[in-house]
């Protein structure tokens, strides 16, 4: 029996594959009046990976800056873990 579902043992379920990354990200929200910073793990078109040192403060929805990208995306909380989150981009 073949386990692997989309080429990833644990059925993977992203519409788009995501690149490696490792960049410094700003997330912004409270209409510009909080941010805290982060860092991408891996990133596609739909979403990303997030990783900080404690989760509890991220917003379930918030703007996020990745350093070098040059723009601003919109994103929602889809989970999170203690120490990372997974975002999707609504913009």
């Amino acid at each position: 029996m073949n386990m692997m579902a989309g080429g990833n043992a644990f059925g993977e379920r992203r519409a788009q594959r995501r690149r490696r990354a490792l960049k410094g990200a700003t997330l912004r929200f409270n209409r510009g009046f909080g941010a805290m910073e982060g860092v991408v793990r891996n990133e596609s078109e739909n979403g990303a990976l997030l990783s900080f040192g404690d989760t509890s403060g991220v917003p379930s929805r918030f703007d996020l800056e990745v350093n070098g990208a040059g723009r601003r995306r919109a994103a929602r909380v889809r989970w999170r873990s203690l120490t990372l989150v997974g975002v999707e981009f609504v913009d």
